[in-house]
């Protein structure tokens, strides 16, 4: 687990890709060092045994909002912060090493394996101490409430992502009651991402319960912490061990998240109210990384910063309006601004689906993430948005265009609006910047699609097929992720074909193809790849950049 799981979104901030040979310019007027990037594999945690941990004490965190919704599998739950609370108590079932590898978590699972391929049949024996917070042991009632809450079967369940589950054609008892039978109907190649975390169907066995059972509360628990408060006056959540827990006991006493603006962070930390916070901004390393007792510790992470386009309103549903932004919004010029100060450089890539660092990457962008001002223009004319003095008129009306920002949002993500609003001024388009509350910023406007164009971040895809729900076509209503609702059958077909091939050569290319197309219809914009760059309290144990890996937090904890 770790502060923003898998296939969570949480805000965009300015950050940087990969870190190269070259320089930036400190505050005093005197170069910055950039270092090398962080390959993958690498994390920066502060490794220490239990034996130099003291017993005791609390950690402080910051999250961005109050949580809404606390069910990560539903659309509004499906957001950073409430996952990573949602997985500190519920099951985890599976862990990645630092090469992003998924191995079993023995307190919840004595194994879990492919017992046949035709048709693909995996079997998970689970841990006999692995209890719920209602003194319920784990079983197979709750992974068949997860997989008939997630496979669309019933649309009255507001899932976030039906892939993988959709496959699935039976959940049953295996050989005893600590045995659980998962049937496919055709091979799904990253089956171990599925029923991660496990929640208790107790919480959610009907739609009612799974969509709004969760709202501002946890029901049951199953982890080694457990909610203790619900403070919204202090917008704080505190986390405590549970006493019944069977497996390795915490060292730390609490662990406190308090609701904040993103921009309160540094000073938050320099006041001691938290011990963590992101120094990927310029304004904040350079404050950050002179505070004593701190470490500024440095990973390499599955994290995409992009500009989602809205194509099912407006001008935005003519897909040629959207290829005139991919050509009219220059993503180096984004780059090299947000990373001048930054003891990194910022570089763009062309894939939806793999980080440059990893096997299987490929620069899809074609000539639709070039740069190109008279292609955007030639587009428009097109689409019949003619350019009348410096303004795109149609109809008798100007081309305008929106752009949903929190009102938490850092100075560096006001000043990508920005940019963006001067690229395309220069082609005659009209964009407003809207802030909107930071407590609604999601569940009002993003995960609804009621907005042009907005930007925020994808993290911790290291399955491939997490990404489907992200590009693949809603369902009515169900946005699943793909918020902005670009998709085609041609990009589901290809994306389906792709979760179903074991084959990992077989199954690249595929995604590959896929992301030919997404980049074709305008779905977004790939900027660049943010890696970790924390500011963390020395004293603080196995705690910080940990790049593909989980974290445990039974580890996490102060030296003596």
């Amino acid at each position: 687990m770790r502060q923003t799981p898998t296939a969570a979104w949480v805000a965009a901030t300015a950050a940087a890709a990969l870190l190269v040979t070259g320089c930036g310019s400190a505050d005093d007027g005197k170069p910055v060092a950039q270092r090398s990037a962080a390959p993958a594999g690498s994390q920066d945690i502060n490794a220490h045994p239990l034996s130099d941990i003291k017993q005791g004490g609390t950690l402080k965190l910051a999250i961005s909002q109050w949580i809404a919704d606390f069910n990560r599998y539903t659309a509004n739950g499906n957001q950073g912060d409430a996952t990573e609370i949602n997985e500190l108590v519920e099951p985890d079932l599976f862990d990645a090493d630092a090469q992003g590898t998924s191995h079993v978590n023995p307190d919840f699972l004595v194994s879990a394996e492919v017992t046949a391929t035709s048709p693909q049949t995996v079997l998970y024996k689970l841990n006999p101490k692995a209890k719920w917070s209602d003194g319920k042991p784990l079983s197979w009632l709750d992974f068949k409430a997860v997989w008939q809450a997630q496979n669309g079967r019933n649309k009255a369940y507001e899932a976030a992502d039906t892939s993988g589950y959709e496959q699935i054609t039976q959940v049953e008892q295996g050989a005893d009651a600590h045995q659980v039978e998962v049937v496919f109907a055709t091979p799904y190649a990253d089956w171990q991402r599925l029923f991660d975390p496990l929640l208790p169907a107790v919480a959610i066995d009907t739609p009612d319960k799974f969509n709004k059972g969760w709202t501002e509360r946890i029901p049951v628990t199953g982890n080694a912490f457990r909610i203790s408060s619900y403070d919204k006056t202090a917008q704080t959540i505190t986390a405590v061990p549970d006493p019944h827990w069977w497996g390795t006991r915490p060292k730390l006493d609490s662990i406190v998240y308090r609701a904040l603006d993103y921009t309160a962070w540094t000073d938050a930390y320099l006041n001691k109210e938290i011990d963590y916070a992101s120094a990927i901004l310029p304004e904040d390393y350079k404050r950050l990384a002179k505070a004593a007792g701190t470490d500024i510790r440095v990973g390499a992470r599955w994290d995409e910063v992009h500009i989602e386009f809205n194509g099912a309103r407006g001008p935005l549903k003519d897909v040629r309006v959207r290829q005139a932004l991919q050509h009219a919004i220059d993503r180096k010029a984004i780059a090299t601004a947000f990373g001048k100060d930054l003891p990194v450089k910022l570089q763009t890539y062309g894939s939806h689906f793999f980080m440059p660092n990893q096997a299987g990457y490929q620069d899809n962008s074609g000539t639709y993430g070039t740069y190109d001002a008279d292609a955007a223009g030639r587009l428009l004319d097109a689409a019949g948005w003619k350019l009348q003095g410096d303004k795109r008129v149609k109809d008798g009306k100007q081309l305008t265009l929106s752009y949903t920002l929190s009102s938490g949002s850092t100075s560096a993500q006001v000043d990508q609006a920005e940019l963006v609003q001067a690229q395309l001024a220069a082609v005659g388009i009209k964009l407003t910047i809207d802030k909107v509350p930071a407590n609604d910023y999601f569940s009002k406007y993003i995960t609804i699609g009621n907005f042009d164009i907005s930007s925020f971040r994808w993290v911790d895809q290291t399955f491939r097929s997490q990404a489907y729900p992200i590009y693949r076509q809603p369902s009515g209503k169900n946005l699943y992720q793909n918020y902005g609702s670009v998709g085609s059958p041609e990009i589901d077909a290809l994306l389906k074909k792709a979760t179903e091939t074991t084959d990992t050569a077989a199954a690249d290319k595929l995604y590959n193809e896929a992301d030919a197309k997404i980049w074709a219809l305008g779905h977004s914009i790939p900027l660049y790849q943010r890696p970790e760059v924390l500011a963390v309290r020395s004293n603080l144990a196995n705690y910080g950049a940990d790049g593909l890996a989980s974290r445990d937090y039974t580890k996490v904890g102060w030296l003596k």
